[in-house]
């Protein structure tokens, strides 16, 4: 096993870090500004020192890496690059310049490995002004780049969620693209044996209906009798109208038009409004699943904090600190950790 230790930056909840350490990388710091993901960070991390703090404030990123190699990861908010989102996705918006802390703390520390992660739109944003950039401030400090988008569902994740992936060698080591498997996880794989539950459920731990139906459930529940994160928004009765008018894989464009009075101009809504999850496919996305309305494949309500962390393949130990939303939020921003664990793996045989 290569001697490799770890940076986490923008941390959020710890996808990205889980997914290292599933690969063999001890993760030695993380950074978070979010004070509820730092907690979240922390409960599931206990061995990593955690900087909550804003990245603009830290100075100094040190580490007494010995013989070990670095590699240095993480992902700046990506919402200002998403297609999703296209009043703020240009230079306008200052979030999308936090890639240059990034870049601040490679000139301070000069990783041996840099894994940038984003959603795919970064790659459209400003027409691909950003990725260049960053790869032109990258290759002049002396690093190899590739780039790779890869969608969860190739990896073993029940979710067609496609992010970027930018990573950096300091020693002329090109890794070659994961390998994606043939079996594709379904939603029904993932969260058929997680407890029935009502809108607005707000239990917190919870027994398991069944046994674990799936190998993919096995892998997450491991020999767990129950588990956390059974917490349900509560929508009005309106929503709960207009859910059971659609079925799985419709939208809202299968809900009635009089209990849609409140949409002035339907043409701003996008298909993955009201959005129910067909079972035997994996999800869309899962982002802010709780403000586009994701519905759960056979149950009129939306998804769980725990089927959420399900389908972005987070293991059932993993606990979310914090209120329902900013559970959900964390959930939502995560890199899937089983996609992260095939990217890190690549660097590992390199270092092999």
């Amino acid at each position: 096993m290569a001697n490799v230790i770890g940076i986490d930056l923008f941390s959020g909840a710890g996808g990205l870090s889980l997914g290292a350490e599933m690969a063999g990388i001890n993760v030695a710091i993380a950074v978070e500004k979010d004070s509820y993901a730092a907690q979240t960070y922390r409960a599931n991390h206990p061995n990593t020192l955690m900087i909550n703090e804003d990245i603009c404030l830290v100075k100094n990123l040190r580490l007494d890496r010995g013989n070990q190699s670095l590699v240095l990861f993480g992902g700046p908010p990506c919402q200002g690059f998403s297609t999703s989102n296209q009043k703020t996705r240009n230079k306008n918006n200052p979030q999308n310049w936090l890639f240059r802390e990034f870049i601040r703390i490679v000139r301070e520390t000069m990783p041996d490995w840099i894994v940038f992660e984003n959603v795919k739109g970064i790659k459209e944003t400003e027409k691909g002004f950003f990725v260049l950039e960053i790869r032109r401030i990258l290759e002049e400090l002396g690093y190899l780049c590739t780039e790779f988008i890869l969608c969860a569902s190739d990896y073993g994740v029940p979710q067609t969620r496609s992010r970027f992936f930018l990573i950096g060698s300091l020693h002329g080591k090109k890794p070659k693209k994961p390998e994606s498997l043939e079996h594709l996880v379904t939603v029904n794989d993932a969260i058929e044996d997680l407890p029935s539950l009502k809108n607005g459920a707000n239990q917190d731990i919870l027994s398991y209906k069944t046994d674990a139906i799936s190998d993919y459930a096995k892998m997450l529940r491991k020999s767990m009798d129950r588990c956390s994160g059974h917490l349900v928004s509560k929508n009005n009765d309106n929503i709960i109208k207009r859910y059971a008018f659609i079925p799985q894989g419709g939208n809202w464009k299968n809900i009635p038009g009089a209990l849609m009075g409140n949409y002035a101009d339907k043409s701003r809504c996008h298909t993955g409004i009201y959005r129910r999850l067909i079972a035997n496919q994996p999800s869309i996305t899962v982002g802010n699943y709780r403000k586009s309305m994701l519905i759960h494949p056979w149950e009129d309500r939306g998804l769980s904090v725990r089927e959420a962390a399900r389908l972005q393949s987070f293991p059932d130990s993993y606990v979310f600190c914090g209120s329902i939303g900013f559970q959900q939020q964390q959930v939502g921003n995560a890199v899937p950790p089983i996609l992260a664990k095939c990217v890190f793996e690549i660097i590992i045989k390199c270092e092999e």
